[in-house]
């Protein structure tokens, strides 16, 4: 069965050839730091953080990396991280929505706004864009991990919607409620997860000519090199 196509998707093909390599270890490592920080340091006992941990380990984020990270969310009092949704439409009026993670949201307001307006766009208010998009719990195993048949069968076993299959991983779509329940079913079967999150998938997808999909790439690119974001979302059709 064919992927759903979004944003999100593109990046994580991309994700372990990126030149920006630094940036993902950053992004995960401050992911592990803030889940910490806000449940408890074991990641036995916090789906967020246990998550993030899978998340880093499927990047090759060195293990001693991933506990400094844990550790620095005992040590760091002075940082108060905040997830913040920002949306609004970029070239060719594509609907997107951008999550962050800062520790300064009037940066991280400025640098956005400042993006959306260089490539012809504008930042909007919260549910300005969100109506275009529904939010769904989405979890990414490895392809070697199990056949698509097998894993249409732990799909439906573990309370999940629907399971789709490309050539690089599985991607599982549940209610976003129920999202470590169903990953905590998985992991009984399941060792290599790519990524357990909850995200925005688009109700319709649009399509657009070649040249408008380069402009659109060019920018959803750089949104996502911002140090502040976590992760893009767009109804483009790429």
């Amino acid at each position: 069965m064919a992927g759903h196509s979004h944003w999100a998707g593109i990046k994580h093909k991309k994700g372990r050839a990126d030149k920006v390599r630094s940036k993902i270890f950053s992004k995960l490592s401050r992911e592990i730091t803030v889940a910490a920080k806000l449940g408890d340091i074991d990641p036995d006992m916090n789906a967020r953080l246990r998550s993030a941990i899978q998340s880093a380990r499927s990047a090759n984020i060195p293990k001693e990396n991933i506990q400094r990270a844990i550790k620095k969310s005992e040590n760091s009092t002075d940082s108060n991280y905040e997830n913040i949704r920002y949306e609004g439409f970029g070239p060719s009026k594509i609907a997107v929505i951008v999550e962050t993670l800062t520790d300064n949201k009037n940066r991280t307001a400025s640098n956005l706004r400042t993006i959306f307006e260089k490539n012809g766009g504008n930042l909007g208010t919260q549910g300005s864009a969100s109506h275009n998009f529904q939010q769904v719990g989405i979890i990414k195993i490895e392809k070697s991990e199990a056949s698509e048949d097998k894993m249409l069968e732990l799909t439906i076993d573990s309370g999940g919607n629907e399971c789709f299959s490309n050539n690089l991983f599985h991607e599982i779509h549940c209610d976003k409620s129920e999202i470590y329940n169903v990953k905590k079913k998985l992991e009984k079967n399941i060792s290599n997860f790519l990524s357990t999150e909850i995200e925005w998938v688009p109700l319709n997808k649009i399509d657009f000519p070649t040249v408008d999909k380069k402009e659109i790439v060019n920018f959803l690119e750089t949104l996502d090199d911002d140090d502040d974001v976590q992760s893009v979302y767009t109804n483009a059709n790429l």
